[in-house]
């Protein structure tokens, strides 16, 4: 009996499982309780292994992905944003856009949930096995000009393209230099019609030309971002402010505050 453990570990190593070792025994006892086949003991010793590779990929692409936080479709609030239609939101959670190598983007004021809407998206793009990136606007533009002082912007923009779908949020808080804003439309460039983008910006489109300091710039950015996508627009008060007047810590001077 020892000698067939010791074999079956060894095997268990080899394949890469972990899960089926921990429950090995546990099963066996209760097939041979229940009277089960070989076949119903095998099929649940291996459904229980793949449901645990399963969760193990998604933790992995999770973390991969950069994702601010963990916000679910089931979490937002559609009844307090009633510029948000539910049943668009659930269609595009089918992800016929990234399929299609589309874009999303979300625009509104700060606070109305434009950020988590992008990350439950993210989230099912995940559980699809579609790989993801997260990043800020800011963060996008100080990493582009970094690999650009340091000779590695090919490599740093091929990872850039390489996502089955790339989330860009907060457009609109920082006007961007020449060169970042060069930068940027260099992404969108790379990525059209070969990879999905999910943007959100506090600013409409008409306003771009001064985010990025050129209207010319501005207009191509448009031209490929907005030529297979899906715009959501977003009136409604901020979450943030909404929970501070529940919780009586209102106060009429943090409307303008950053938050999304």
């Amino acid at each position: 009996m020892m000698v067939v453990t010791e074999r079956l570990q060894e095997a268990f190593e080899h394949l890469g499982w972990s899960r089926i070792p921990e429950i090995l025994h546990q099963h066996a006892e209760e097939a041979a309780a229940q009277n089960r086949t070989y076949l119903d003991f095998l099929d649940g010793l291996l459904q229980e292994e793949l449901s645990a590779k399963h969760d193990r990929f998604i933790r992995m692409k999770t973390r991969m992905a950069h994702l601010p936080y963990h916000k679910t479709l089931d979490q937002f609030d559609f009844g307090f944003q009633p510029s948000v239609e539910e049943r668009r939101i659930r269609d595009l959670a089918t992800l016929r856009f990234v399929e299609h190598q589309e874009n999303l983007v979300f625009l509104g004021p700060p606070g109305v949930g434009k950020t988590h809407l992008a990350v439950a998206l993210a989230l099912e793009a995940i559980k699809r096995r579609y790989t993801v990136y997260f990043t800020t606007a800011h963060d996008l533009v100080q990493t582009l000009q970094q690999a650009h002082l340091n000779n590695t912007i090919t490599q740093k923009m091929r990872a850039l393209t390489k996502p089955n779908l790339l989330i860009i949020d907060e457009i609109g808080y920082r006007k961007m230099d020449e060169t970042a804003a060069h930068f940027f439309f260099q992404i969108i460039a790379e990525r059209y019609e070969s990879g999905s983008i999910i943007l959100t910006s506090n600013k409409s489109y008409g306003a771009w030309g001064e985010i990025f300091g050129d209207s010319v710039l501005a207009t191509a950015i448009l031209d490929r971002l907005l030529h297979h996508s899906t715009t959501i627009n977003i009136k409604g008060e901020s979450y943030r402010i909404k929970e501070k007047k529940k919780a009586g810590f209102f106060r009429p001077d943090t409307e303008n505050e950053k938050t999304d």
